[in-house]
């Protein structure tokens, strides 16, 4: 398997962190190859000028339609590759995201600058990405967090293929706490469970701190998630204990079904 992206900018030099670690040994095997296609190149003029005044007044540039285009159709010029524009206007990333466009294997991503696209850049495009309810210069850091999200998902590339599995959001849920040497660190213990060999114990623990972690941290991510019985029955004794903690007032979050 192979993640083939090719990403539409106008910076391709903020890209320099592909070429480090993982991600640029994964380069070097060819797990992962990327290039890049600038607007600048498209344009016409002696300014090179991808952007222009709103139609109908308002502050701000936005970004033509031409250059933008042609750098689509330089770089899928059959449509065949999966296009994706990064915009605070699009579906907010998620793991489940980052799994399916590492199955589709071939992108081409768009990022934006200054005010925004032209709406009929947007025509060409198949989805539309966001990190978040937050606005960016551009859409290269966007770009580069998706590619780094896909790219690690490649066999081989992690080197361990059971880390994409176990770290969080990979099962919808956060990743249990982690510990490594010295077993004692100003007075802080590592968890005894930990050093047992009890594989299947240590399984149970880290479910239930997983759970636990999610509840606490981030209840969203429980509540329209399939359980399973071993889970469900992990979280309705969390949801018992904070109950008997608070009082019986505390709210339980979690599953209803």
């Amino acid at each position: 398997m192979k993640l083939r992206v090719t990403i539409v900018t106008l910076f391709p030099e903020l890209f320099s962190a592909l070429e480090v670690g993982l991600l640029g040994k994964a380069m070097e095997r060819g797990q992962l190859e990327v290039d890049f296609v600038n607007p600048r190149d498209f344009t016409t003029d002696k300014h090179r000028t991808v952007d222009d005044a709103p139609y109908g007044g308002g502050s701000g540039m936005v970004l033509m339609p031409g250059p933008y285009v042609d750098a689509l159709e330089k770089a899928d010029p059959d449509r065949t590759r999966h296009r994706v524009m990064l915009t605070p206007q699009g579906k907010r990333f998620a793991q489940a995201d980052a799994q399916r466009l590492a199955e589709r294997g071939d992108l081409v991503l768009v990022c934006g600058r200054y005010e925004g696209f032209d709406e009929r850049i947007r025509e060409e495009v198949d989805e539309e990405i966001s990190l978040g309810d937050f606005v960016l210069l551009g859409g290269e850091v966007a770009a580069l967090a998706v590619v780094e999200a896909t790219a690690r998902l490649v066999p081989g590339v992690l080197g361990n293929e059971q880390s994409p599995e176990e770290e969080s959001h990979a099962r919808g849920l956060l990743e249990y706490p982690q510990y490594t040497r010295p077993w004692v660190f100003r007075g802080r213990e590592v968890p005894e469970i930990l050093r047992s060999g009890h594989h299947e114990q240590i399984a149970r623990w880290r479910l239930e701190q997983s759970l636990r972690r999610t509840l606490e941290r981030r209840p969203d991510l429980l509540e329209n998630r399939e359980f399973s019985p071993a889970e469900r029955k992990i979280l309705e004794a969390i949801q018992k204990e904070r109950r008997e903690d608070s009082g019986g007032e505390a709210g339980e979050g979690g599953p209803n079904r």
